[in-house]
């Protein structure tokens, strides 16, 4: 699970050290340690086990010569409220449904609010320094006016701390005890690769940093690694980080400053997004914190039941956190659990798990339930077929007896006698029979292989090598290396992620996150073209014709059009090169959506129909589907998706037309969209058709036994018969007689 730290910035030595943390002087902080790992619930892990999430810890910062480090037990304990959760929890409503204020906490207010570490820190200076005791004096008791004040203020509801009659004062004289305490070295967080821990490399990257901060964003050129890492954090503030190779693995830090009132997320946060530097009481600050905790706590994944609603409700750390607005004034939240409440609407009713279309599917539908925890193996994650003619989980393949790790996306060879699965945490594609689920053979390509394709007409595999810089090409079957083919011409480090192959199998396109441009290779010389994007493009598509390509781009939000040939991207009634289109248009950073209109976000897998009438693109920061029209690129309207959103694939529709199959990465189910319900073309009637749990029935068949997590880690999606112009042709017998002509001929339809 990704890791949240909170580094506390010490004042003094036994006020603020516990005896044990206590060290020589002339000797370096202990610093945070995060080991990334394969481990479900510790991507990001430093060691800890607090309200859920294994990658909590404290740091202590110096000052006045103190040495501080790694904090365990009562501080910990004391500073994130774990000690008070009872007493805090309370504060999210009660048995009428009101709120109540934060006086109902009587004694317990003063350390809900961290006001008891405040004032340790207080005294702590006045005694070391006698000419910083008046200061001192001043500041304990303006402490014991602001929490009388804030007794009638409501647990939910942010407010200015320059509002109260005595936040001005405070806020002065804890200015004035800073003068006295000078602060000392810096946080150091390492990130340590093991192979040990880790089969795959890694790649820690800057996500989120205090405005200011040396060295944000920070990223390494290099690339993926074994071995460690160290950064150092210089300011107070929110801190955030995300692996380059996995992006779902997030890890965070808060340095936090003792003389000021509640967990510090300092005053503006630089994102790596846009290069956005925004107040920390903005709308996308706060939004990525609680997809942060949502990501990080596997008790936040939404748990659909198959035959009823169910109610969901988020756990966010029950903490004070000190933001500032758009005008500079410090804003207190008084508990995040509260207040995200309020903002982000928990609890949340879930619809019932399974709601089965109207109409089927033809064939099958396979979802990489990635991280699906299975008896006998210490990997993770399967792959879940879906009979889509009757809409039930027909087999489960986790592959125990090869520890198969992290299966991540899939495809098939055009007779659909194997199944092809990327182990994205490794270094091998497995082949598996597609009928029986048994294993045939696993191909090492090297380190951690995102995505698979075939080329239509030789059937050969192509592989992005998603930490290294190249894809690779297998002979039909996986069952050995024709070629490796390096993305990156000029020699730096790409990271291409999911890839996509041309309906003639001589083109391929990589998005490359590292450099925030596309590969376009010819597969026949094996030449490269490099074609600027957005911000970390981590997916791509291609018309069926394949004269354009589109990237998500991650950080960016944006999607990216690009021609292959002639000028083929549409751009308000004109053809062009290229052509932007922004995700956020509806969005502001600073006061969130606008009601009613279209907002995507975090946007991974985007494919085009087979008939190049619509696109789909899942969003992770918005939980929606965006339905764009590629023949026109303007967004048509946002569908739900549920945590995590992923992977999409299209699959045939009996009788025609095309099902979009969602995946979601923590949740236990899929969508089904019906791009265009009524086959005329337009777009604004696509729909959500239904929705399907992805748990293990008594009927389904498997090669192993579940032990936890099950139908959970959706993420590569494949759908069978294979209908992308270029493979669709290639159906034959039983599975040509259940597609139309249409379906058979997604873009030329003269032959029907």
């Amino acid at each position: 699970m990704a890791a949240l730290s909170v580094a506390t910035l010490g004042i003094s030595s036994v006020a603020v050290i516990p005896a044990s943390a206590q060290q020589p002087i002339g000797l370096a902080p202990v610093p945070i340690t995060f080991h990334l790992r394969d481990d479900n619930g510790k991507w990001f892990d430093s060691g800890l086990n607090l309200f859920g999430d294994q990658s909590l810890a404290v740091a202590v910062m110096p000052r006045l010569g103190t040495l501080g480090g790694l904090t365990t037990g009562g501080e910990l304990s004391s500073l994130l409220n774990s000690d008070l959760v009872g007493a805090v929890g309370n504060l999210t409503g009660n048995l009428l449904g009101q709120l109540p204020l934060l006086g109902s906490l009587g004694g317990e207010l003063g350390k809900a609010l961290n006001l008891d570490s405040t004032l340790a820190s207080v005294k702590a200076i006045g005694t070391a320094d006698r000419q910083a005791a008046p200061a001192a004096a001043k500041a304990e008791n303006l402490l014991g006016k602001f929490a009388q004040q804030l007794s009638s203020m409501r647990a939910d509801q942010p407010f200015n701390l320059n509002s109260l009659p005595v936040g001005v004062d405070l806020q002065g004289a804890l200015n004035d005890l800073a003068k006295f305490a000078v602060k000392g070295a810096p946080v150091t967080v390492n990130f340590v690769v093991d192979p040990k821990e880790s089969t795959g490399i890694r790649n820690p990257m800057g996500l989120i940093a205090p405005e200011g901060a040396e060295g944000f964003p920070y990223e390494n050129p290099a690339g993926a690694f074994f071995g460690q890492r160290s950064i150092q954090l210089t300011e107070p503030g929110l801190y955030a980080f995300t692996d380059m190779v996995t992006p779902y693995m997030l890890g965070a830090v808060v340095v936090d400053d003792p003389l000021t009132i509640g967990l510090d997320f300092g005053k503006a946060s630089m994102v790596n997004s846009r290069n956005l530097v925004v107040p920390t009481n903005s709308d996308i600050v706060n939004r990525l914190v609680n997809t942060f905790f949502n990501i990080t706590n596997p008790n936040n994944w939404q748990q659909y039941k198959a035959d009823s609603e169910n109610s969901f409700n988020a756990i966010q750390p029950p903490v004070p956190i000190l933001q500032y607005d758009a005008a500079g004034n410090p804003v207190l939240i008084p508990n995040l659990d509260a207040y995200f409440d309020k903002k982000f609407s928990y609890p949340k009713t879930l619809s019932k798990g399974n709601q089965l279309p109207e109409v089927p599917g033809v064939g099958e539908v396979w979802i990489d339930t990635e991280v699906e925890e299975w008896a006998g193996k210490k990997a993770v994650g399967s792959a879940t077929k879906v009979d889509v003619t009757n809409w039930t989980v027909d087999r489960k393949i986790g592959a125990p007896s090869i520890n198969m790790n992290n299966p991540h996306n899939m495809w098939t060879d055009k007779d659909y006698k194997y199944l092809y699965q990327t182990e994205w945490f490794a270094d091998k594609v497995d082949v598996f029979d597609r009928e029986t689920g048994e294993f045939v053979r696993s191909t090492q390509v090297g380190h951690n292989p995102a995505h698979v394709m075939t080329a239509p007409g030789s059937d050969n595999l192509i592989i992005g090598i998603n930490a290294g810089n190249e894809v690779v090409e297998l002979a039909p079957g996986g069952t050995n290396v024709l070629r490796k083919i390096t993305v990156s011409p000029t020699g730096e480090v790409r990271h291409p992620h999911a890839h996509w192959t041309s309906s003639d199998g001589k083109t391929v396109v990589t998005p490359n996150v590292m450099t925030n441009n596309a590969s376009v290779i010819d597969m026949p010389t094996g030449t490269i073209r490099t074609e600027k994007t957005g911000q970390f493009p981590i997916a791509t598509s291609m018309t069926p014709d394949s004269s354009t390509f589109y990237t998500a781009d991650f950080l960016g939000q944006t999607l990216t059009c690009v021609s292959l040939a002639q000028d083929a991207c549409a751009d308000n009634g004109q053809m062009a090169h290229s052509k932007t289109i922004d995700l956020w248009a509806n969005y502001s950073p600073q006061d969130g959506p606008k009601s009613g209109a279209p907002f995507g976000g975090l946007t991974i897998q985007l494919p085009v129909t087979p008939d190049g009438n619509a696109m789909l693109a899942a969003n992770v920061l918005s939980q929606t589907v965006t339905v764009i029209d590629p023949r026109t690129n303007k967004i048509v309207k946002d569908l739900p998706c549920s945590a995590g959103c992923h992977g999409i694939n299209f699959g045939a529709k009996k009788g025609g037309g095309y099902y979009g199959y969602v995946s979601n990465k923590f949740a236990n189910v899929m969508q089904i969209i019906d791009v265009d319900p009524n086959g005329d073309g337009a777009l604004d009637d696509a729909k959500i058709a239904g929705q399907l749990t992805l748990d293990a029935t008594p009927k389904t068949k498997m090669d192993g036994s579940i032990s936890g997590k099950s139908g959970y880690g959706g993420q590569g999606v494949l759908a069978i018969p294979l209908v992308y112009n270029g493979w669709a042709q290639q159906n034959q017998g039983s599975w040509r007689s259940q597609l139309t002509c249409g379906q058979l001929n997604p873009i030329d339809k003269s032959t029907c």
